[in-house]
């Protein structure tokens, strides 16, 4: 049974979207750049679990719940997307204020931070509210595990998108949080909020105008 099981299509594929610029990504940047490592990490690690819970909900069947409940998964599409116009919106007004040099934000940096709880939180909802990965992740599962798998198949699989969401997730918040990064960003901090403010908003608006099917 284990053989029958397409680990390298579930995993490239997994790999492409999760690695691809998205929300998730944005948010770990945005967060790891802005606030450091820690907080990056705490955001990376609520995506995780968001990622963990969407790909039990698709390997057990909640995605055709969500398909067959159009009003649910609606529901969940437009808290997403309002969540990242919110997100965008603090990017712009963030980008407007007036340029401060970067020691002057590097002293005030520990003061603007959220706690690591709020952080992970903020991760978990971007994930949750994005009802799309449940499907994308049920027809990779379509595609990649035959029919008459078993239990310890389907444990298997997530035990190994776990392990690669969270090499992805943290890893970025690692790469982004580099002392060189950081201080590139907050030499260029307009510069970059506006960028963050313009890819959420695109995001938010593609997800409040894209369809079910």
């Amino acid at each position: 049974m284990m053989q029958e099981i397409h680990y390298v299509l579930i995993l490239i594929g997994a790999f492409v979207v999760m690695a691809s610029p998205g929300p998730a990504t944005l948010a770990i940047a945005s967060t790891s750049m802005n606030q450091g490592r820690v907080q990056g990490l705490a955001l990376a690690s609520g995506i995780l679990t968001g990622s963990l819970f969407w790909s039990c909900s698709a390997a057990f069947g909640l995605g055709a719940v969500l398909y067959a409940n159009v009003w649910l998964f609606e529901s969940l599409r437009y808290v997403g997307a309002v969540y990242l116009l919110f997100l965008a919106y603090k990017s712009c007004r963030s980008a407007m204020t007036n340029k401060s040099d970067a020691s002057k934000m590097l002293t005030t940096l520990e003061t603007k931070q959220t706690s690591l709880r709020a952080a992970y939180f903020r991760g978990l909802a971007i994930h949750l509210t994005n009802p799309k990965a449940i499907l994308f992740l049920g027809s990779l599962f379509a595609m990649g595990m035959p029919s008459s798998v078993s239990t310890q198949g389907l444990l298997s699989v997530i035990v190994l998108l776990t392990i690669q969401s969270a090499c992805i997730n943290l890893g970025y918040a690692v790469l982004f949080s580099n002392p060189r990064i950081r201080q590139g960003y907050f030499k260029m901090k307009r510069g970059f909020d506006a960028a963050f403010a313009l890819m959420f908003g695109v995001a938010g608006i593609k997800i409040l105008l894209s369809k079910l099917n």
